[in-house]
């Protein structure tokens, strides 16, 4: 007897209440390509209502401490249904569980790092009155709300980079309207099913689902959207800047991340650490290793612990506990990166490990003998794919890493004080990580970038500035 499995249906979520919608689409499995969601497509009116519904909401005040405890308490409910959580962004994303879990538990500590940063936001008094003829006024700065605030999140994270604009933006006393990934949307729901729990007054946090484009021309035509923020392509963050005006955007973008390793650092240390953050993700993160500069003497030793470590990596099943790579968001993306690395090839690279693709699967590759110009160290891949070359000197090496449209994070194995603080100086990305890869990032750090990686910060602190004003008061005594 075939038993059937009854695939979910999910609404939007406009003022407080979840809209069932008759068009819909689907969210697979990204490793068996199976259904496991319906989920509701927006129309304009839609997202309007959400507009109105964020713009209402911002007239009833919610003190620093709410916001505190409204946080709190959905970062203490997503803990508590992690397993469940992990087990969807396995599903969705394809992520191995051990990354998902390991996603669902850093959500929380964002949510909760918000919750802490809502009772700080402080402003600082301004000494008017060592001014000529203000020797009678006295003056202060606060932070307020920019108002509704249109946050608009990507396929690869979409748990924990959605509670990076979900959580400041709640903290600093602002409304918010999400619109995520199509094929990541699950993960978005539960989240906003969380806040609903926990008691999150109507209005402030609105759910819209659907066409990407569409939604975002929609949010951009409506003035009384405030804030944009946005992780995604760089087109798509241009046209966002283009159309905004002169509202608030924070954009955080593309990247074609470098690690270097100089002869004086722990080479397999080095090494293995390239090689696990190569391919996390299957390589979908915007700081992947993509390029990995290694200084000449040290470059085969590298290389063959570089491949040893790549070679023993599990590929698979991501719902298995010894799986660490699975498979990628669709398989279009998959033949991309093929038709990257083949081009790569006939203009004279070499595949050291990987190269092959199955499906939605694509190997974890190595390659050597590449040119800066190639597609593969130019643009962003976006998948498992390093390119690995050497370099002479310092000098040069700064050169390379900066020859790029990117500048989010880079990485750099030294044990030579001078050289760190030479590239600390030189480098230009918004993130110089020392004896580690471009990989590394912790939640309440600051994260963003330079040159097309971006503008505006992430880290709640910091977002929080991004999404408030500041404002003067000057008392006349």
């Amino acid at each position: 007897m075939t038993t059937t499995v009854q695939v979910p249906t999910y609404g939007l979520y406009i003022d407080g209440r979840w809209k069932e919608k008759q068009v819909t689409f689907e969210v697979l499995n990204k490793y068996n390509q199976t259904t496991i969601a319906h989920v509701a497509s927006a129309e304009k009116q839609d997202v309007d209502e959400a507009v109105a519904s964020a713009k209402q909401a911002l007239k009833l005040p919610l003190s620093p401490y709410e916001r505190f405890t409204y946080l709190k308490k959905a970062a203490e409910l997503l803990i508590k249904r992690k397993e469940e959580v992990a087990n969807v962004l396995v599903q969705e994303v394809g992520k191995p569980i051990t990354e998902s879990l390991g996603e669902v538990e850093r959500a929380a500590q964002t949510l909760e790092i918000s919750a802490e940063e809502a009772k700080r936001i402080h402003g600082e008094g301004v000494p008017v009155e060592a001014a000529p003829g203000s020797e009678t006024r006295q003056a202060y700065t606060k932070r307020v709300p920019v108002g509704v605030v249109a946050a608009i999140t990507p396929f690869n994270v979409p748990l924990n980079l959605v509670c990076h604009k979900i959580g400041p933006a709640l903290a600093s006393g602002n409304s918010v309207i999400l619109k995520p990934a199509e094929v990541t949307s699950i993960s978005a729901i539960i989240l906003m099913q969380i806040f609903e729990e926990v008691g999150l007054p109507r209005g402030r946090f609105n759910l819209i689902t659907g066409n990407g484009a569409k939604t975002g021309e929609w949010l951009l035509e409506n003035e009384d959207v405030n804030m944009f923020t946005f992780t995604g392509s760089p087109r798509v963050g241009k046209l966002i800047r283009e159309k905004a005006g002169l509202r608030k955007v924070s954009l955080e973008l593309g990247n074609n991340s470098a690690t270097i390793v100089h002869n004086d650092a722990d080479i397999v240390q080095a090494a293995t650490l390239c090689a696990q953050k190569s391919f996390n993700n299957a390589g979908q993160v915007c700081i992947s290793v993509q390029r990995v500069y290694v200084q000449e003497e040290i470059y085969q030793k590298f290389l063959d612990q570089m491949k040893k470590v790549t070679e023993s990596l599990e590929i698979g099943d991501p719902s298995q506990s010894t799986t660490q790579i699975g498979p990628m968001i669709a398989e279009k993306e998959a033949i991309r990166v093929e038709q990257w690395v083949n081009e790569a090839v006939s203009n004279g690279a070499k595949i050291e490990v990987g190269g092959k693709r199955d499906g939605v699967f694509y190997a974890p590759t190595i390659l050597t003998n590449v040119d800066d110009s190639m597609k593969v160290c130019r643009q962003e891949v976006f998948g498992p794919v390093v390119a690995v070359s050497t370099y002479r000197d310092e000098e040069e090496v700064i050169s390379r890493v900066n020859d790029s449209i990117y500048g989010l994070q880079a990485g750099l194995f030294t044990n030579s004080l001078s050289f760190a603080m030479k590239a600390a100086e030189e480098i230009e990305v918004g993130g110089l990580i020392i004896n580690d890869t471009s990989g590394y990032r912790v939640d309440q750090m600051p994260y963003g970038g330079m040159k097309q990686s971006g503008s505006g910060k992430e880290g709640p602190k910091y977002a929080i500035e991004e999404m408030t004003e500041e404002k003067i008061v000057v008392f006349n005594l």
